[in-house]
């Protein structure tokens, strides 16, 4: 049976990067035997403008069929005024939260040839290699209650940070298992001094540790972990935490990196599994040939790896990206000012002839 890969572009870039992650998943696919079938759908704003819905019955229907989503990006200033409930975002969430997706596992390593982008002296990036893994389906942002009551002076916004012991379990099971394939060593970011729930994590993460003795774990508070990730980031293997820490430390994490359009990320539940760059969708440069298509392209290797179970197609990606990167190109975000930069698909064409097309 062929592995059933659903394709969501999305808004704004989603609509320029992924196709060109698509070029190389259909390369790589026919290169390594691996059957594919691609099916395309709508998410996000566009889905609004269609169906009503950022996440009409028939996107869901089709993402629960497959064996992986391909996600661009979602969201812009064109639906900001929408009602919460239908909001491009609450797509993106409610893909992540109905395919039971709730480890996000985010690598933030850097290239050689881009560690005098980042905004940091290269001595302190130079060798990067982490990966952030969040909790994706509980914390803050699907907790219960939440919202606004009253009105005028008397209006009181509300929500809840949330987690069980078995959410927490589960995660810290991926944040182990992942660092047993890296350098073997955890460190479990929350703010157990503060909040309850975190000291409630801090001891199911111990407890859990117990089961892998051979993975060295530590603990901090996240206030000390962004700063830690500024002034010595390479004392990082893998960081495990909850939701709203992990989706504002691993956008810290990417800017060490040189650019937050090179980073990919994996969505992983039990039976489904949601593959993206972790950036947004970039209005301000939509349909213009600036966007960078790396992290999608990454994505698509971390799909090989984690879905398709050939890591090694993974490490042929990163070696073509890196080969481009070597030879120069660099797109608008990853250029020194006044130099030359090439577009969103003379990126894809690079990378794809690198891979031997």
């Amino acid at each position: 049976m062929p592995h059933r890969v659903l394709i969501l572009p999305g808004d704004g870039i989603g609509r320029e990067i992924v196709p060109q992650a698509v070029r190389v998943l259909e390369l790589l696919a026919r290169r390594h035997g691996v059957e594919v079938s691609l099916e395309e759908g709508l998410v996000g704003g566009a889905a609004y403008d269609a169906a009503g819905s950022p996440l009409p019955a028939e996107t869901l229907k089709a993402a629960r069929a497959a064996d992986a989503v391909l996600l661009g990006a979602v969201g812009g200033p064109k639906w900001e005024a929408l009602p919460y409930a239908v909001r491009p975002e609450r797509g993106l969430l409610g893909l992540r939260k109905e395919l039971g997706l709730f480890a996000n596992l985010r690598p933030a390593r850097i290239f050689p040839q881009l560690a005098g982008a980042s905004t940091l002296k290269p001595e302190v990036v130079d060798g990067i290699d982490l990966m952030v893994v969040r909790e994706l389906t509980g914390g803050v942002y699907f907790g219960e209650p939440r919202g606004v009551t009253g009105e005028g002076d008397g209006r009181r916004g509300v929500n809840t940070m949330a987690y069980s012991a078995p959410e927490i379990a589960r995660i810290a099971r991926k944040a182990f298992e992942v660092a047993r394939l890296r350098r073997g060593e955890v460190c479990s970011v929350d703010k157990a001094n503060v909040l309850e729930v975190t000291e409630l994590w801090r001891q199911v993460v111990t407890e859990v540790h117990a089961d892998y003795p051979d993975v060295r774990l530590t603990h901090m508070y996240v206030d000390n972990a962004a700063m830690q990730l500024v002034r010595r980031p390479k004392q990082f293997d893998v960081i495990v935490t909850s939701n709203l820490f992990g989706d504002i430390l691993s956008d810290e994490a990417s800017m060490l990196t040189g650019s937050i359009g090179m980073l990919p990320s994996a969505s992983l539940g039990e039976r489904h599994a949601m593959y993206e760059p972790i950036h947004g969708s970039a209005p301000d440069i939509a349909g213009k040939d600036l966007a960078n298509p790396v992290a999608t392209v990454l994505s698509v290797g971390m799909m090989f790896k984690y879905t398709f179970g050939k890591p090694e197609v993974e490490a042929e990606v990163e070696a073509a990206v890196s080969k481009v990167l070597e030879g120069g190109a660099r797109t608008a975000d990853l250029a020194e000012p006044g130099r030359p930069h090439v577009g969103c698909r003379e990126m894809g064409d690079r990378i794809v002839e690198a891979l031997g097309a």
